[in-house]
């Protein structure tokens, strides 16, 4: 039996995805939200459990296990909270002269709990999670240096490390990735001496090379201010510092996108949802403005390759035509419009138009549906695909679902928010899960329920490098998915 210890336990995702490995035994979960602990618990009811304030608990109150998880608060080191991360002066260590926000300073300081934990417990195995921010904490005038002189101390009590950055829709290895976007940063310890964990093995997402197919990808850095290869940092995708390419030498390690999921998969389809030009009340401008973006940009003419080899894809028309061959194998898809494809006096025309002339020759009609979209309330947000992962999922409801269809204008499509049970599936939490308010045995509000999913740990990642730590633990093989 591998035990673990789950500090900053919130709902109880790391806990969750902990327990899908065989032989794992979560034996202490502590938090100190009581809506948190009520929900942990109700979920997993064989852990011993503690409701209090971490930094104030001395460790050895809690039992030493083989395995320490734990996600000090993150909201403090993130970017999203639009504030400097700097310490700020203070008088006799206990007030900020200078307006810094001091409860701030207190949620990043969580982080000294893991050292304080370790070194009363010798855990052969630790995983702290974070936001990829939380590498850059410290003075403003030296970002970085609190984090360095964080692992230094944890290097004084005998661990080696390795941090890992990791989006929860790729981390796929012992199961399916999660259905939403969930870049964070893992740094994962183990006791000098000791077996090191198998990172190639549990870290490569699969994905289709054009030239090789499905094999496992690699994570490729870019050269940027902040990280080169031999110090990597950051987030995946375009406007990331990291990417995924295929390791074999003949395509050129060409760029692969990673396999992922849907945020469509999470979606209750059966919940109604309201046509925008019927609404009592008109959505706000902003809003507005978001699914008309996302309605034009998703909704717009599309060169679809009809004919030729695997891997071509449709592109806008709006781009230059792919390379004119011999052969006509290019159409025109035009949403929200009917398509005219042979014949008469025009090519396409809305779908609230009459539909041109039914000829005998056959079906030279096509009509091409508006897509579903997911639109975020973030400030900086824009409109998604529903067939794409869901924007990481926050302490509050921001994602609304515009229902497309047969539709010829943006006020025909439906809409309506995003409820907490669809959070909580994107999420990768059980549809079986159970969320408890702030009193035990009762159900929590909405608000309290989508701050519980917001600030947890997807199952599939602790999953995944849970999984990696018993094997280094045990020294037994554990199998991947295929």
């Amino acid at each position: 039996m591998i035990t673990l210890t789950d500090l900053f336990c919130g709902a109880g995702g790391s806990s969750t995805g902990a327990t899908k490995i065989p032989g794992v035994q979560v034996r202490m979960a502590a938090n100190h939200a009581r809506k948190a602990v009520n929900t942990h618990q109700a979920n997993h009811p064989d852990a011993d459990h503690d409701c209090a304030d971490i930094s104030q608990v001395v460790p050895t109150r809690y039992p030493a296990t083989d395995i320490l998880w734990a996600s000090p608060e993150c909201t403090n080191h993130s970017r999203a909270k639009g504030r400097r991360r700097g310490h700020g002066e203070f008088n006799d260590g206990l007030f900020a002269t200078d307006g810094t926000d001091e409860a701030a300073i207190r949620s990043r300081a969580t982080m000294w709990d893991v050292p304080r934990f370790a070194e009363a417990h010798r855990y052969p195995i630790i995983i702290v999670e974070n936001v990829p921010d939380a590498r850059w904490w410290g003075p403003d005038d030296m970002p970085g240096g609190t984090f360095d002189a964080w692992l230094a101390v944890m290097r004084s009590w005998g661990y080696e490390h390795r941090i890992i950055y990791l989006d929860s829709a790729h981390a796929q290895a012992y199961g399916p990735g999660s259905r939403s976007r969930r870049p964070r940063m893992y740094v994962k310890f183990w006791l000098k001496g000791h077996r090191a964990p198998d990172f190639e093995k549990w870290l490569r997402p699969y994905g289709d090379c054009p030239m090789h197919g499905r094999l496992q990808l690699i994570q490729a850095w870019k050269h940027t201010k902040m990280s080169s290869p031999d110090r990597p940092w950051g987030v995946y995708g375009k406007s990331g510092q990291y990417l995924y390419r295929c390791p074999r030498v003949e395509c050129r390690n060409a760029i692969v996108e990673p396999a992922v999921r849907s945020a469509a998969e999470a979606i209750d389809w059966s919940l109604p949802a309201q046509v925008i030009g019927d609404r009592s009340r008109a959505l706000k401008p902003n809003t507005m403005r978001r699914i008309r973006e996302g309605f034009d940009r998703f909704a717009r003419p599309l060169l679809v390759p009809t004919e030729g080899r695997e891997g071509k894809t449709a592109d806008p028309a709006d781009r230059p035509l792919r390379t004119v061959t011999t052969r006509n194998e290019t159409g025109l898809a035009v949403p929200p419009y009917m398509v005219e494809l042979r014949g008469g006096g025009s090519s396409h025309r809305s779908a609230a138009a009459p539909m041109s002339t039914v000829t005998a020759g056959g079906n030279h009609h096509g009509l091409v549906t508006a897509p579903d979209l997911l639109v975020p309330y973030y400030t900086n947000g824009n409109a998604q695909l529903a067939a794409e992962p869901m924007a990481t999922v926050t302490t509050v409801e921001r994602h609304s679902l515009l229902v497309g269809g047969r539709v010829a204008a943006v006020e025909e499509c439906r809409f309506r928010m995003i409820e907490p049970h669809e959070y909580a599936r994107a999420m990768e939490f059980p549809d079986d899960y159970v969320f408890i308010g702030e009193t035990a045995g009762k159900p929590p509000t909405k608000r309290q329920w989508v701050e519980m999913v917001g600030n947890a740990v997807t199952p599939n990642v602790a999953r995944d490098l849970v999984a990696m730590a018993v094997e280094a633990l045990t020294g037994e093989a554990i199998e991947p998915a295929a």
